[in-house]
């Protein structure tokens, strides 16, 4: 009986050194930036979240993350008989655990209407409670009086734009007031499009998180290599204010699934540090391109237009923390080095458009 009781002890200790461990997410730094992997959209019981607010920091740290923020419903709290205090109480129930985690805890609310204007996030908040107001214009002028970082989410849902994802006049009005820094480009595992054009056409920060309520495990399957969305912010220090100055700046990229959201010139600074060639070794008629993928990230390429004697793949696959080689055949009478030219197609430079790169061999 004392050996079971011993194993099981065992056991439950190895357990829980298991769930302890922090997966990092190994993702080059940029530009002499700090790459900080944020999540700004989460819900726990405070609002219509099922989880307590400490355990979205413990989720947090697992999965390498470096910042959040907690933004209940101001507008819908199904819990509130059973779970009591002010707007702000989530993240005062969290702030304890994230300082011991050392995950940045951002002060956030999100305001809730229908269509238009439609569901806002307010981070950086000093008081969430100032926001609970009838008139969404007092919601958004009372995060404005505070200086907060104030973005539309997901733009594109079904529920509130059934047929099309629509710019209405509430937004433009929103927008020239000043009240609009950024839109998610990304929730959960829907990308939009739309919003991604705005954010180009409009100077907006693009925005990718995971807006999850349930424990998140039971929305994102990790031992099949998923994780959850998340917006990569190029810091220059990792501090909130550091998160706030990039993100005031737009210096960030999405990551939803397998693509990367972000304007060129980050995405092609992301691609070549971490990508890299290791060998090239050159032949009569062919010769091998050996690259190296040191991050945690995949990358899809399709052979865009080239010279017609030079024969390569079409697409090609480069996985997470592996060695890729490509094989290039040309004629002997190819003198010199040359190129092959792809679309990195999950690098989004443009709404549904990948990213075109050339290799020298």
């Amino acid at each position: 009986m004392k050996k079971l009781f011993f194993a099981l002890f065992a056991a439950g200790i190895t357990l829980s050194m298991q769930a302890q461990v922090r997966n990092e997410i190994h993702v080059p730094d940029l530009g002499g930036y700090e790459t900080l992997k944020c999540d700004f959209h989460m819900h726990t019981v405070y609002s219509d979240g099922l989880v307590w607010p400490t355990v979205r920091v413990d989720e947090a740290w697992r999965e390498g993350l470096d910042a959040i923020s907690l933004t209940e419903h101001l507008e819908y709290r199904p819990h509130q008989k059973n779970v009591t205090g002010h707007h702000g109480r989530s993240f005062e129930v969290a702030e304890g655990s994230a300082k011991g985690h050392d995950i940045l805890l951002i002060r956030g609310s999100e305001i809730t209407r229908s269509m238009a204007p439609g569901h806002f996030n307010a981070v950086f908040l000093n008081d969430c409670n100032a926001l609970d107001q009838d008139d969404w214009h007092d919601s958004f002028k009372a995060a404005k009086d505070q200086h907060a970082f104030i973005f539309w989410n997901h733009p594109g849902w079904d529920r509130q734009q059934p047929d099309t994802t629509l710019w209405w006049k509430e937004h433009t009005e929103i927008y020239e007031k000043g009240w609009m820094q950024g839109i998610e480009v990304a929730n959960g595992k829907f990308y939009y499009p739309e919003a991604h054009r705005w954010c180009l056409e409009k100077g907006l920060t693009m925005l990718g998180n995971s807006d999850v309520h349930n424990p998140i495990n039971l929305d994102i399957e990790f031992y099949k290599g998923e994780h959850r969305t998340m917006t990569f912010v190029l810091a220059d220090e990792r501090t909130v204010d550091g998160i706030r100055e990039a993100l005031d700046n737009r210096r960030t990229i999405v990551w939803v699934n397998d693509l990367l959201i972000g304007e060129e010139h980050w995405l092609k600074e992301l691609f070549e540090k971490s990508v890299k060639i290791i060998d090239i070794k050159r032949g009569k008629k062919s010769c091998r391109l050996v690259l190296q993928n040191e991050s945690d990230l995949t990358f899809y390429l399709k052979k865009t237009e080239h010279e017609k004697e030079v024969e390569y793949f079409r697409e090609f696959t480069i996985e997470p923390q592996s060695r890729s080689t490509i094989t290039i055949y040309y004629p002997e009478t190819l003198e010199g080095a040359g190129r092959i030219n792809f679309c990195v197609t999950n690098l989004l430079v443009q709404p549904n458009q990948g990213m075109d790169y050339s290799f020298p061999f």
